[in-house]
């Protein structure tokens, strides 16, 4: 009689084995790399909204400012002198200096307290020529900002706002002639013009330039 035949016993070789975790590997790794893609581009593409949605409100209270200028004939109701803006802004209790400046790649905005008298007034415009980076109602509006230039227009023309202005008599005062009181007359419009530098990786960066049409000049 023939002795049975031996069943070969069912499983996987050694080597098998080996080139299957090998495979699963290679694919978990390529699997990772691309999640990691999908959220690295996701946090992208949040920070730079976020910063679009940012920028965009520090622009509109850059024009809220330009547009409220009010000229008092006791400060000049515009200036800039190469690093810093400052303006006398109406309010509803009075008027109120406003200054913005360049400091370490950060774009600045500093308030004054709102003012009902000349002195008052006149007070707060010289803490303005005096700001360190550190005064109250100093604020860091936006981040990385290499450089800025702002210029005025002027009979037809843009020019560099440290260039001379027109000048007219001041209103209110009873002199006439050569000697009379005079003051600058306001531009027609400001141009703001900002070199974005990104801080970190996916910022935002270029030249940004904003032209805002300015109030009448005189009130």
């Amino acid at each position: 009689m023939a002795a049975p035949r031996r069943r070969c016993a069912a499983g996987f070789t050694l080597v098998e084995v080996l080139v299957a975790l090998a495979l699963m590997a290679v694919l978990a790794g390529l699997a990772w790399r691309g999640i990691g893609g999908v959220a690295g581009a996701r946090q992208a593409s949040e920070q730079r909204v976020e910063q679009t949605l940012r920028l965009g409100t520090v622009i509109a209270q850059w024009e809220q400012d330009l547009q409220a200028v009010q000229d008092s004939a006791l400060v000049p109701a515009l200036t800039f002198d190469g690093a810093t803006l400052r303006l006398v802004r109406r309010r509803p209790e009075g008027l109120q200096v406003v200054a913005w400046s360049l400091r370490g790649g950060n774009w600045l905005r500093w308030n004054g307290p709102v003012a009902a008298e000349s002195r008052g007034l006149q007070d707060a415009w010289m803490a303005s020529q005096q700001l360190l980076g550190n005064e109250p109602g100093q604020q860091v509006l936006l981040e990385g900002v290499e450089a800025w230039q702002v210029y005025f227009y002027r009979g037809n023309a843009w020019s560099n706002a440290q260039s001379s202005a027109d000048l007219a008599p001041a209103p209110g005062v009873g002199a006439s002639g050569p000697a009379a009181p005079v003051r600058a007359l306001l531009p027609s419009g400001v141009r703001l013009v900002l070199t974005l530098q990104p801080a970190r990786e996916g910022g935002m960066s270029g030249v940004l330039t904003r032209d805002v049409m300015m109030p009448p000049a005189w009130p």
